[in-house]
């Protein structure tokens, strides 16, 4: 007998007719919605993900120059040298976003115009329960306009450093759902690149959900760019070899160690990131002796020096890791469908409820005006 897939109807909203071809554009993006019974092989699951990943990937086109016309700016909810995030509701339908405007002058003088693309080619083509996908995407003569979802539960960073640990019962559920955002992106042959608590993102129901894309890499077989953050770095990525899906699992087994001890296992030597790196390529950390059996075993199978032997990097690759025993009696199909509780779900009293964001000061003298169009010709096609 075929194996059945259970499908839930999408309820995606009519948007105002003034906006239509734009949003023709920008919600050919929609979420699969699907949700798959635990009678469908996971690989089928995968199969489903990875195609409509495919049908997306080739059809980029050209953002509108509208920039954020059709909506309100109401906050400020994360601030860098390369812009601002911004949360913004859409006059039209009163759907709020995190508007990240990103730039222009910053990416040509950093010589990021190439990743810039790539972050948008990628954040327009994924579509998971634990990853963050792109609304719409917009320019204006200043910016680049990356239109992402409001993800309003705060950062996980945030939540773990309140917390200081989290048990191993909830550490376990959430390394099951960043597992499960990295198996697809693994799935679709993008490497991350940059897993971190900082990161991650807490829904309004308690889900995670991974972020922040500008690292992401489509490759077929190895690379060798450098990039990431230095403690969660692998050892053949501080080397300059060459290296695949195996710098995700190492910065996996760091987060895993870290949501449990409290610290990552090279935070000690966060003032010398040379030292740092030394310890990192030597493998040199301590596994605390209240760790359980299981959890020990796990992590000491994916802080391996030699990706060749890291666990995720053998034969059956990911799946050694799914099936690893600290992971046993996980429903993965209850946890792709939503199904599973959380353990902890952020108190929010409404869309613009920003407690569990930092606060950032509203700069909009100093916000930039161009009255001309901004490296018109570099950014034509985004």
């Amino acid at each position: 007998m075929a194996h059945q897939m259970e499908l839930v109807p999408s309820n995606v909203g009519q948007a105002a007719e003034s906006e239509m071809k734009i949003i023709a554009v920008e919600k050919a993006n929609k979420p699969i919605n699907t949700r798959f019974s635990g009678k469908v092989d996971y690989d089928m699951v995968l199969v489903v993900f990875r195609d409509s990943f495919l049908k997306k990937w080739d059809k980029m086109t050209p953002s509108p120059d509208t920039g954020l016309q059709g909506f309100d700016e109401l906050a400020t909810i994360g601030a860098g040298s390369f812009g601002r995030v911004k949360l913004v509701r859409e006059k039209s339908t009163g759907n709020y976003y995190a508007a990240k405007l990103v730039l222009k002058e910053m990416i040509v003088k950093t010589k990021q115009v190439p990743h810039i693309f790539n972050e948008k080619r990628v954040l327009l083509s994924i579509d998971f329960p634990y990853v963050v996908m792109m609304d719409f995407c917009r320019k204006d003569f200043d910016h680049l306009i990356f239109g992402l979802p409001f993800i309003n539960g705060g950062e996980l960073f945030t939540y773990h450093r309140k917390v200081r640990k989290f048990s191993e019962k909830q550490a376990r559920f959430y390394a099951a759902q960043i597992f499960l955002g990295l198996e697809y992106l693994h799935n679709l042959q993008l490497l991350y690149r940059d897993l971190k608590p900082e990161n991650i993102l807490i829904d309004r129901k308690g889900y995670l959900k991974i972020t922040d894309f500008g690292f992401a890499k489509r490759v077929e077989t190895r690379t060798l760019t450098l990039c990431g953050t230095p403690e969660y770095l692998a050892p053949e990525l501080i080397k300059s070899k060459p290296y695949s899906t195996s710098v995700d699992w190492w910065a996996f087994g760091v987060l895993v160690y870290e949501f449990v001890a409290g610290n990552s296992p090279f935070s000690e030597y966060n003032r010398d990131v040379m030292m740092m790196y030394g310890k990192i390529c030597d493998g040199a950390y301590k596994i605390p002796a209240s760790f359980p059996p299981m959890l020990k075993d796990l992590i000491s199978k994916l802080l391996v020096v030699d990706p060749s032997k890291r666990l995720g990097c053998l034969t059956n690759a990911h799946k050694d890791i799914k099936n690893h025993d600290w992971f046993k009696g996980v429903d993965w199909y209850g946890l792709l469908n939503q199904q599973i509780q959380p353990p902890y779900v952020p108190v929010i009293s409404n869309m613009e409820d920003l407690s569990n964001f930092d606060k950032y000061p509203e700069d909009r003298k100093n916000a930039p005006k161009s009255k001309t169009n901004k490296y018109p010709e570099i950014f034509a096609e985004f």
